[in-house]
């Protein structure tokens, strides 16, 4: 349970890697367009930059039926989930453990004849269990036990960063258990959430049926788990709350907490999920879990049987036969994220491996894809932007020196982690066959809830990644003050060992200190350098930083995403402060880098504008409405043309490089700046 600014939503958080770096294997990869084949020119760089860039990569690049979004990220993914196929079918009879491990996961995944053959079979033991709860008395091991197979129902539990003391890691309790993407999907009155409910419900009911049920029970059980949630949701806290630390973060002793969570027994729950003695925990949902109690006494016991065989299936569907994988998707693909069809199973499945057995894959991945000189360049670029933002942070007008100070202590302190992991996970304890599909994805489950419970009470381990090496996405982490790259984003576009200064900076370097200046937004300036939940700041510092990140919230908030539904600036605005100081940090970093350097034109652009160029190239991207609507409702981040647009239009710099007048689109007239 820990707070993690990415890149991009962690929803979208999938392998990847690509064609034009120098490690890339060509055989799987297609000619990336330059840069000279996506401009615009008819566009003016000053007019509409993002459009400017993107256009002609656009119209050359349509959505493929299989994806609800399409652009670099989504290009460097598949390209890595091939790479990964690879890796994943060249397993041989001489293989080491770790790579047969995860060949036989996913060849069990892609066994697609031997699951329809077992039909609900597979599953029926589990189901069978919840229906034999005869009392309310059993249903705290029954929950511990789903709970341990990863099955999510009405709370989560495991471990958690002690937010007063960053050097352990305690016991942490929150808010769960919801099968709609966001609790105000159960409440919003507008005609699309309201077919969306419908929708649901009939989701539930047809999987029911799929699971045996008669079609008049199923849809009796449909209702209920959607009453059920949506009392759940009523007292969840939303996502723009869940931003503030002050309110996800209520460290305790546990016997305080058994007092105020009444209605369930939380030391025998603890005792039957295998949770190792602790006398404190993080209340990490606000007052969520001290009515949950409340909400599952008053639902009966067959409701409760409902609700928790529905969550079984939801959360299982992915592998059990194709009838249950196509009325998964139909909901979560084509009605919520406008997805016209499945992908193909064999991207399914790596995808799943890499979730089950991460750092097993990403060990043959790195050994593969991922040379000691990417990550020696890499580092550099940190060190460079890391140096821009401490000068940065020098001349900062509106904090105070104290403030200052301490604001440059924490960015001293901030640590980074490079490509893959100094020591990598054993799994060697998990037991993998060919034949047994759902059966290895709960194991793999069980060893995560293992392994994350036996944190509690003990020392932080700031090795850890919360990524696996194959990933094409990038972290911070308040409690541990680390940023994180991943080898799957150190590729093409985002990175080019080979590639012009402006370009690496635009991209990498942008994403270096959109990552770094996470340690700044309103969530991270709330920790220190230690990782501590403690406010360094003055009344006065707070006050003023308060100000200028309202000017993003104002911002932002009027962009429009589909309709009549518009981005939410609140709940972006972490992500926004990042773009916007990221994108600044790592420019200065440039502009230092090139100091008495003579660098001439790059196919006609100077450095300063291929940094702006590079930026834009990686967010080019076409997303079909549903997701867009979707995004705007749940997601901390920007849709990418504002990320773009919004961010440049802030930046003087971008102004002077591409010669724009102050009446130009693409200049504010008062932009907003934060870092």
């Amino acid at each position: 349970m820990k707070i993690r600014c990415c890149l991009v939503a962690v929803m979208a958080c999938a392998s990847v890697g690509l064609s034009a770096s120098a490690w890339a294997d060509p055989a799987l990869m297609s000619r990336p367009m330059s840069l000279k084949e996506m401009v615009d020119p008819a566009i003016g760089p000053c007019n509409d930059f993002y459009q400017y860039v993107c256009k002609n990569w656009q119209a050359a690049n349509p959505i493929p039926e299989d994806q609800s979004r399409w652009g670099q990220f989504q290009e460097l993914r598949e390209a890595n989930l091939a790479k990964m196929r690879e890796l994943l079918e060249g397993v041989g009879t001489d293989a080491t453990p770790e790579a047969k491990r995860v060949g036989d996961f996913y060849a069990s995944c892609m066994d697609e004849a031997g699951i329809d053959a077992k039909g609900a079979g597979a599953i029926k033991p589990v189901l069978d269990k919840i229906d034999g709860l005869t009392g309310r008395q059993d249903l705290v091991p029954l929950l511990a036990a789903l709970h341990g197979q990863g099955v999510g129902a009405f709370f989560a539990f495991g471990s958690a960063h002690d937010p007063d003391d960053s050097e352990h890691y305690i016991a942490g309790a929150d808010q769960d258990g919801l099968g709609l993407p966001d609790r105000d999907f159960y409440f919003r009155k507008d005609e699309k959430a309201a077919h969306q409910r419908e929708a649901y419900v009939t989701h539930v009911e047809h999987m029911f049926v799929l699971a045996g049920e008669q079609p008049e029970a199923a849809a009796s059980q449909a209702k209920a788990v959607m009453a059920l949630e949506t009392a759940m949701a009523g007292v969840s806290l939303d996502r723009v709350a869940r931003r503030d630390p002050q309110k996800v973060n209520k460290p305790m002793a546990f016997v305080q907490f058994s007092g105020e969570a009444q209605g369930f027994d939380w030391t025998g729950y603890a005792r039957e999920l295998g949770a190792p003695a602790f006398e404190r925990i993080n209340d990490q949902s606000s007052d969520y879990l001290a009515k949950i109690g409340g909400i599952v006494a008053a639902a009966s016991l067959d409701d409760i049987k409902s609700y928790l065989k529905w969550h079984v299936l939801h959360s299982s569907a992915r592998l059990l036969p194709k009838a249950f994988v196509d009325e998964n998707f139909d909901f979560y693909g084509r009605t919520l994220s406008g997805q016209p069809v499945l992908q193909p199973r064999w991207k399914r499945c790596v995808q799943m491996t890499d979730h089950a057995l991460g750092e097993n894959l990403g060990q043959l991945f790195v050994a593969k894809y991922y040379p000691p000189d990417a990550k020696k360049r890499t580092g550099d670029l940190v060190a460079a932007v890391h140096d821009s933002f401490g000068r940065i942070l020098a001349k900062v007008e509106w904090m105070a020196p104290a403030t200052r100070a301490k604001a440059q202590a924490k960015l001293a302190m901030m640590a980074s982690k490079i490509g893959y992991p100094d020591h990598w996970r054993d799994y060697s304890s998990v037991s993998i066959t060919r034949d047994d599909a759902l059966g290895n994805y709960w194991r793999a489950n069980t060893f995560e809830t293992k392994r994350d419970l036996h944190k509690i009470g003990t020392v932080v381990d700031r090795s850890e990644w919360e990524m696996t090496p194959p990933t094409v996405n990038a972290y911070y982490s308040a409690e541990t003050n680390d940023i994180n790259f991943p080898a799957g984003i150190l590729q093409f576009p985002f990175f080019d060992k080979d590639a012009d200064d402006g370009l690496n900076f635009g991209a990498i370097g942008m994403v270096i200190g959109h990552e770094m200046t996470h340690g700044f937004d309103d969530e991270g300036r709330q920790y220190d350098g230690k990782g501590n939940l403690a406010d360094w700041w003055t009344k006065e510092d707070a006050k003023r930083f308060g100000a200028k990140s309202q000017c993003l919230v104002d911002q932002y908030g009027s962009y429009a995403a589909d309709g009549d539904v518009k981005q939410n600036g609140n709940l972006t605005l972490g992500e926004n402060t990042a773009d916007n100081g990221g994108a600044r940090i790592a420019y200065w970093a440039l502009e230092k880098y090139l100091a008495g350097k003579k660098v001439g034109k790059i196919d006609g652009w100077t450095q300063e504008q291929r940094f702006f160029l590079g930026m834009a190239r990686v967010w080019c991207e076409s997303a079909r409405p549903e997701v867009r609507r979707l995004q705007a409702q749940t997601d901390p981040h920007s849709l990418s043309e504002y990320r773009v647009n919004g961010t440049l239009s802030n930046m003087p710099e971008f102004a002077r490089a591409f010669g724009c007048k102050p009446t130009d689109p693409m200049v504010r007239k008062e932009p907003c700046k934060v870092w």
